[in-house]
């Protein structure tokens, strides 16, 4: 787990991520190279693809192999055995009380979508090792703030919360994430964070 500049340092990468501003994203890398965990970059790099996408996320890891020098780890030696026990643990630690409702409403949707997001997306990706749960959410959550995806957004404050997070932990990847938008949608952010303080006080 990372301390709480290292943190601040993810925070900015995956909120830089969603910029698509290939100068912002070459600034927060560049602060990571001497800040952050590498592992831990890496891991925020790799959970980006859930939520920017592959050709986003293969242009973030390579300009980090630029910057860092770091080369490729090693794979991690695990099958995809064990996602979905794995996926369904996570996803219900993030939703919490919403998780059964969650699921019902993505099988709606689709219900091939409902097994990848728990199985791939929780399981194969959000539950590796590498980086607590708890950061992951945090990183997300700022990652979503700047994508202007506000349901989304809502899902992973509060999952954010139910990892663990503090309140004043959530306020600081909201205010990052706010720092890379306009002043409006920051409003909106803020706002949406604000709804969902007020009910995690009661």
């Amino acid at each position: 787990m990372p301390d709480a500049s290292g943190r601040a340092v993810l925070l900015r990468v995956a909120a830089s991520l969603a910029t698509r501003d290939t100068g912002a994203i070459r600034a927060a890398l560049q602060s990571a190279v001497v800040s952050a965990d590498p592992v831990e970059v890496e891991e925020v790099l790799l959970q980006s693809h859930l939520f920017v996408g592959f050709p986003d996320a293969l242009n973030a890891i390579a300009l980090w192999r630029n910057l860092s020098g770091c080369p490729a780890p090693e794979p991690i030696r695990e099958g995809p055995s064990g996602w979905e026990v794995r996926g369904e643990r996570v996803c219900s630690t993030v939703y919490g009380g919403n998780y059964a409702k969650l699921r019902e409403n993505v099988r709606g949707l689709h219900p091939d979508f409902d097994g990848w997001m728990v199985t791939g997306g929780y399981g194969r990706v959000i539950g590796r090792p590498g980086l607590d749960l708890k950061t992951r959410e945090l990183c997300i959550a700022a990652l979503l703030a700047v994508w202007n995806v506000p349901r989304q957004l809502h899902s992973h404050l509060r999952g954010s919360l139910n990892a663990g997070a503090t309140v004043a932990e959530v306020d600081e990847a909201v205010e990052i994430a706010c720092g890379m938008i306009s002043d409006d949608r920051a409003a909106e952010v803020r706002a949406l964070w604000g709804e969902i303080r007020v009910r995690a006080g009661e």
